[in-house]
């Protein structure tokens, strides 16, 4: 009998683990349901045969690798569907979009009005510059169209450990717990990653707040089932409406109004203001 390969060992004990997992889920916090199913089933009510869409960041994948013919789907939902990302490695590997442009989100090439939707699946906390960036994306959306996406939440538990951990380990970690390899791991700055920031962000670029979701995930300490049980109780007590501002991700649907940029410019509240609004942004 051939000995299994450390990748293949790895894939085994993982789906273990989570066999484990999602039974001691089931009697921690039955209602639970992982975030990228709820950012699905909102790309599905925005999604129809008249959208042209653009998604940021496509990587190889438009939603997780298991649901692969739920995207093919999807995307035959649309009109068309258009991905970018600056990783040519990424784009090759994408199966499912077959219109694909190495590009960068701080100069899209694209002529302005051109699309109904753009989505951002785990991209915007890897913006350096998200303001000028989304100055982009509002200038490439056709007047009401909507930008949807969903990323992690700077005061949730999960990033406010990675943020502490060198990147090497981090690296390392992410292949254990995640199969993710070093090739898919990029730098993050989380300069619009909490509701204050994202409400200032629309604000400031033309885009009216349709909504912002916080929102818990799946656990991410599966491998180690002693210590996903406590990590499952703490989940349960951020769904409490207290903890709302602790919760680990966010997913936000912004509208691109019809008045141009400058006019939003002049209604920006002033330096003060902003900055009162980030801080309070903390607890809503």
């Amino acid at each position: 009998m051939s000995r299994l390969s450390k990748d293949d060992f790895l894939y085994k004990y993982r789906e273990f683990c989570f066999k484990i997992c999602w039974w001691i889920q089931s009697m921690i916090v039955p209602s639970l349901k992982y975030s990228q199913y709820l950012y699905e089933d909102i790309l599905r009510f925005h999604v129809d045969p008249n959208v042209k869409w653009l998604d940021l960041g496509c990587g190889h994948q438009l939603l997780p690798s298991w649901r692969s013919s739920e995207e093919k789907n999807l995307i035959g939902c649309s009109k068309m569907i258009v991905g970018i990302d600056y990783d040519l490695y990424s784009l090759k590997n994408h199966k499912n979009i077959s219109l694909k442009i190495r590009g960068d989100i701080t100069e899209l090439p694209f002529k302005g009005n051109s699309f109904h939707l753009v989505t951002a699946n785990m991209v915007i906390e890897h913006l350096e510059n998200p303001n000028i960036q989304f100055q982009e994306i509002k200038r490439i959306l056709k007047p009401g169209g909507v930008l949807i996406f969903h990323t992690p939440n700077i005061l949730g538990y999960t990033t406010m450990i990675a943020r502490c951990i060198p990147r090497r380990l981090k690296n390392r970690l992410l292949y254990l717990f995640q199969g993710r390899k070093a090739e898919d791991v990029f730098d993050t700055y989380y300069r619009s990653n909490t509701r204050g920031k994202i409400i200032n962000l629309a604000e400031a670029n033309g885009f009216q707040v349709l909504k912002i979701k916080m929102i818990v995930s799946s656990p991410q300490l599966v491998i180690i089932p002693p210590l996903v049980i406590f990590e499952l109780f703490w989940i349960r007590i951020l769904m409490g409406k207290v903890f709302k501002p602790f919760r680990t991700n966010i997913i936000a649907i912004l509208k691109n109004n019809n008045k141009n940029l400058k006019e939003f410019r002049r209604r920006l509240p002033s330096t003060q203001e902003v900055k009162l609004y980030d801080r309070s942004g903390l607890y809503g």
